[in-house]
């Protein structure tokens, strides 16, 4: 019985490995024909490196079109086939002069669009904010929700990147599928083994096999949420007055006449920024002028002191009577 037992064990797992290489090979050329339909033709950057419990190569990430301006419309992605698995990603760096009016439209747009920020930050340190999110739209409103995005605020600059992840999606999901079908047997010779060190070898078979399983379905898991919600890092940034965006060509009087006009802006806007901090610390600001007001004053009136005691004294040594001659002869009487 127990060499019958270890024989059926070892046919088992023999096949186990065949039908687990023939998936495999299947998903690869299915993934590969996938990826030749709708790949593009952008550069490949590299990926960092893959998160805790993914026991598998990641795939390259492709930077599709992007543009650097503001109210840009970008083509991030194409009608797909239903099988491709895309992760889309999106890099917005926005600034506007009403910070608090931007990101009250920001919040009531995630909800519109039925996303959810996944975190928040807000740094207040300077006297202007900043406010840095990372939002979760799905990924059917991805390309709508980026472009309403460039309506709250000026977008400096954007980029997007796609991530064809079909190949390593399906792989992992016949892994799984090939785990299953190991564990059921594994447990059907375990109900019917009845040595001790058959029992034992069986039961460690199928805790790793469990193990599998699971990190396998944590893995699925992770795709499904990456692909069916696309990740949008926003930075926002609080400015006095927004980025200048490129203008027309022109001629020199037309410069000229723009510079004169961005000198004078300049100076008023100078003489704004020197009210705007004194606003801010006035009170220090005065105390330290009525000081050194003092100190000057102090310093003056001792110095005319000194000067007018110097001006007395040697008016008064011009004045006194020359002392009598020393050689002076007595009378004669």
């Amino acid at each position: 019985m127990k060499k019958a037992l270890s024989i059926l064990l070892s046919v088992m797992l023999l096949f186990s490995l065949a039908a687990c290489g023939a998936q495999a090979s299947d998903t690869a050329m299915n993934g590969a024909s996938a990826d030749k339909n709708t790949s593009s033709a952008a550069p490949s950057m590299p990926m960092p490196a893959p998160e805790v419990g993914f026991d598998y190569a990641m795939p390259e990430e492709t930077v599709s079109d992007s543009v650097s301006a503001s109210g840009g419309t970008t083509t991030v992605s194409s009608t797909l086939p239903e099988n491709v698995k895309m992760i889309y990603r999106g890099y917005l760096y926005l600034e506007s002069t009403g910070f608090d009016a931007a990101v009250s439209g920001l919040e009531q747009l995630v909800a519109e669009m039925g996303g959810y920020f996944e975190s928040s930050e807000l740094n207040n340190y300077s006297p202007y904010r900043n406010a840095y999110y990372v939002v979760r739209v799905p990924s059917a409103q991805y390309q709508p929700f980026c472009g309403r995005v460039g309506q709250l605020a000026q977008v400096n600059s954007q980029r997007h990147t796609t991530e064809n992840v079909s190949e390593a999606y399906y792989d992992t999901e016949s892994r799984l599928v090939t785990q299953r079908t190991k564990l059921e047997r594994l447990q059907e010779l375990l109900a019917k083994a009845d040595v001790m060190e058959d029992i034992i070898t069986l039961e460690s078979a199928i805790a790793e096999t469990e193990l599998q399983i699971e990190r396998l379905t944590g893995t699925l898991r992770k795709y499904d949420a990456l692909v069916d919600y696309a990740t949008v890092e926003i930075n926002l940034e609080e400015v006095y007055e927004l980025t200048e965006q490129e203008q027309p060509v022109i001629g020199f009087g037309a410069k000229l006449v723009e510079a004169f006009k961005t000198g004078t802006n300049n100076f008023v806007d100078d003489l704004e920024r020197f009210a705007l901090r004194f606003a801010r610390n006035w009170i220090s600001r005065t105390i330290s002028l009525v000081f050194w007001i003092v100190v000057i004053v102090i310093v003056v009136r001792l110095l005319r002191k000194k000067k007018d005691f110097s001006i007395f004294r040697r008016k008064k040594k011009e004045q006194a009577p020359p002392p009598p001659p020393a050689n002076d002869k007595p009378e004669e009487k």
